[in-house]
Formats: structure tokens, C-alpha cells, sequence
């Protein structure tokens, strides 16, 4: 098994985790390294946005 066989995606399109990369790259989100954090990509996402505005802000300053 290769090692991204291991990490683990989040799929948009129907809110599914699955380990191992999946023929529908498209609406992927990931890797995560453990299922929990890919069950939680969505709120990943939304605070890695909320840290970019921020630092846009401040470049913005």
C-alpha cells in the first residue's frame, strides 16, 4: 500500500470520508492524516479562511 493509500478525503458532493485517493478528484478535499480531521474539513477550511482575510488585513494595514 503506498502511503497516500493511508490519508483521508473529504468529498463534497455527498459529504462522504473515504481513505485512499477515489476517481472523483474534483470535489475532494484532503489529504487529512486520520478520519476525524477529514470528517472536520469543512471547518478546517473555513477557519484557514478567516486566518488568510486576517493576514489580508494586516498586509493591507
Amino acid at each position: 500500500m503506498r502511503d497516500e493509500d493511508h490519508l483521508w478525503y473529504y468529498d463534497i458532493e455527498n459529504g462522504t470520508v473515504t481513505q485512499g485517493k477515489t476517481p472523483s478528484s474534483m470535489s475532494r478535499m484532503g489529504p487529512y492524516p486520520d478520519r476525524d480531521s477529514a470528517e472536520k474539513a469543512l471547518e478546517i477550511a473555513a477557519e484557514r479562511n478567516k486566518e488568510a482575510d486576517r493576514a489580508d488585513e494586516e498586509w493591507n494595514r
